[in-house]
């Protein structure tokens, strides 16, 4: 059997991970799905255009399913990062 491998980020692997958990199939169940069902519309342009499309931005991004807890925090939850009040010495 010939081997394909697939490198993820973690958020991307946690997002995966926890959707075939909710199938109770394996993650290399839900690859081989998606492989499956994008290789019945290859010869669609616009998949064409969009797996040219991807692998362009995947190099700097994640994608939108995917666990991207930094971009969460920034963006949800930016006020625990703001500094403390100042308080005045106390003399």
């Amino acid at each position: 059997m010939s081997v394909i491998k697939l490198h993820l980020q973690q958020g991307e692997l946690d997002a995966v991970t926890r959707f075939a958990e909710s199938l109770h199939v394996s993650c290399e169940d839900v690859a081989y799905a998606a492989l499956n069902r994008l290789m019945m519309h290859s010869k669609d342009p616009a998949v064409r255009k969009e797996i040219l499309e991807a692998r362009d931005w995947r190099r700097d991004n994640l994608p939108l399913w995917s666990d991207s807890a930094p971009a969460v925090h920034v963006y949800e939850s930016g006020h625990d990062d703001q500094p403390a009040p100042h308080e005045p010495r106390r003399s």
